[in-house]
């Protein structure tokens, strides 16, 4: 990875900025992060009353502009005209990284298109904090917010089950009860992680096996970020040792250790090594 020094990252470029905000405590913001902010002539956010809580707490004064899924494309326009005349404007979500199940993609694109530059300013990221925690595989999907519909939301399910690797998805904790059905005809045989509130004061992990999960009997709020663990492959040995093997097995008994004759069976096909061991003892003691 190439790390450019400080001197060699321009941020006062007029070009739209993408800052991630804290998910919860907003000590969890970069320098880099509140600086650009500060530099912007305007703030992009879906929000203005939450937002407004963290840019107060940092003294950024810069003028905001509401960009929810619902106006976003209505403000495309404008929004370019701002960019393309020389102001510097960033993009940041109710908390996180816009973009990652948050407005942001169709300005994203609509600059693209123009020629105009985005450049990110990383930070807090619910899946990666979530996935960091879990103790699951590092190879990961995510999927976003889980549908709400009954048919839609098995299909999604279903087709995220078939993935070998670690699965993230959010889901409002007003909904989980019923998703749980599911995960469990879905995802039967794996752990899964629950985390709630991350960095807040009720923050909260609670990991379950799949199997075991039953309805949460008390209310949850906010919005949970879900971890299922990878799939675990298991091998289907073959029972029987062929016949090519036991004539092998046979030559080389007085040759090679037992260890040895296991090593090389086993290399070629899928007997379970126990299995060979108990069969070079067998052909060793009647020798």
């Amino acid at each position: 990875m190439v790390i450019k020094s400080q001197s060699q990252i321009k941020d006062n470029e007029n070009c739209l900025y993408l800052v991630s905000t804290p998910i919860g405590n907003l000590k969890d913001i970069t320098l880099r992060a509140i600086e650009t902010l500060k530099k912007s002539t305007y703030i992009l956010c879906e929000d203005t009353r939450v937002s407004r809580i963290l840019l107060d707490r940092y003294e950024i004064k810069s003028h905001l502009i509401s960009n929810h899924k619902f106006n976003e494309s209505k403000n495309l326009n404008k929004i370019v005209d701002l960019l393309r005349s020389g102001e510097i404007i960033s993009l940041i979500s109710d908390a996180g990284t816009p973009s990652i199940s948050d407005p942001g993609a169709i300005l994203i694109n609509e600059c693209i298109t123009n020629g105009i530059k985005v450049t990110p300013i990383p930070g807090p990221s619910a899946v990666a904090t979530a996935v960091s925690i879990s103790g699951f595989s590092e190879k990961f999907i995510f999927y976003g917010f889980l549908p709400e519909k009954k048919r839609a939301l098995e299909n999604a399910l279903n087709k995220i089950s078939k993935f070998d690797d670690t699965c993230v998805f959010f889901a409002s904790t007003k909904k989980v009860n019923k998703i749980i059905p599911e995960l469990k005809k879905n995802f039967s045989g794996r752990k899964i992680l629950f985390c709630r509130e991350i960095s807040k004061i009720y923050e909260e992990f609670i990991r379950k096996n799949v199997n075991d999960l039953e309805i949460f009997r008390k209310d949850l709020k906010g919005e949970l970020t879900i971890v299922i663990s990878e799939k675990k492959i298991v091998k289907n040995h073959s029972q029987e040792l062929s016949e090519s093997d036991i004539n092998m097995i046979k030559k080389m008994i007085n040759k090679l250790s037992i260890k040895e004759i296991v090593a090389i069976i086993s290399q070629n096909n899928d007997i379970s090594k126990k299995k060979i061991y108990n069969y070079c003892l067998k052909i060793k003691n009647e020798i």
